[in-house]
């Protein structure tokens, strides 16, 4: 297997303004959430990017990211049918290939060097079949992500072959049907924003989207039936995903890129100084 092209999906009607917001990564160099995820595609060795856009969003995307070494595809989602829906808009992009995946609105910190996308390629790569990347996730933050359950790879570790997906589910679900042994109580393995895929996956979206008609349809359905299909692989990434959508999201993926770079020590002092003048805030005092 060959991965050679990537997919980041950008058009949520009322998301697509993240992917412009700007941050200083770890060379304390202004860049825009967009460009951090499709540098990351290029530290995987992928320079063949799509970007799937809502109408109307190519040319301010497209200047964001003027100065990026990559050649870039801007596909338009023209019907708000959902994030499946939206890879699957990038087919012809991708023809028979397999392909990498993002989600244009989530930062990833890794303390690799290599970075998490080029971990997950090269695991794709080395067991020749799709594979998500996945984080050990506390069943209190299971509303926020598509979860795996499956076994783990005798003599593998970090990875495990996936027997079925659900999106967003509920403790009790989680509990009755994606069990990892291994893990933690409440602990599950939820996506980590990333996905190597293979064409399959297209089949896949196609018949469940003509069935639904005009209905949004799962990605995590999609790669359910995917893991009936044919061998589909979940790989424990040791790096940090930060959606940008949730509240204090933004600030979070900032702090940890700063405290992963060259300005480590000048931001942990501008902590220590706010976290010493609590004082001053009203009701943040020691009698409050």
């Amino acid at each position: 297997m060959r991965v050679g092209k990537a997919v980041i999906t950008a058009a949520g009607r009322t998301q697509r303004n993240l992917p412009m917001q700007s941050l200083f990564d770890q060379q304390g160099a202004e860049r825009s959430v967009l460009s951090l995820v499709v540098r990351e595609a290029v530290r995987a060795g992928i320079n063949d990017i799509c970007i799937v856009v809502w109408p109307g969003d190519e040319e301010p995307y497209a200047k964001l990211l003027s100065d990026e070494a990559a050649r870039l595809t801007f596909v338009s989602q023209t019907e708000a049918r959902g994030y499946a829906h939206a890879i699957w808009c990038a087919r012809a992009f991708v023809q028979d290939e397999p392909f990498l995946h993002f989600v244009g609105d989530h930062i990833y910190v890794s303390p690799e060097s290599c970075g998490s996308a080029q971990q997950l390629v090269e695991a794709a790569v080395a067991e020749d079949c799709a594979i998500s990347g996945v984080q050990v996730t506390h069943e209190s933050l299971l509303p926020r992500y598509g979860t795996v359950g499956g076994l783990q790879i005798p003599a593998k570790p970090g990875l495990y072959r996936v027997d079925n997906v659900l999106e967003k589910p509920s403790p009790t679900q989680a509990e009755q049907y994606l069990i990892v042994p291994g893990l933690r109580r409440a602990h599950y393995l939820c996506f980590y924003g990333m996905h190597v895929l293979t064409p399959a996956i297209f089949d896949i979206l196609s018949t469940m989207l003509d069935r639904s008609q005009n209905e949004r349809v799962s990605l995590s359905a999609a790669l359910s039936q995917l893991a009936q299909r044919e061998q589909y692989l979940a790989l424990i990434q040791k790096g940090r995903r930060f959606d940008v959508g949730v509240k204090y999201g933004l600030f979070t993926a900032q702090l940890a890129l700063a405290l992963s770079g060259q300005d480590r020590d000048e931001v942990l002092t501008e902590l220590i100084d706010v976290l010493a003048v609590r004082g001053m805030f009203p009701g943040q005092g020691a009698g409050a």
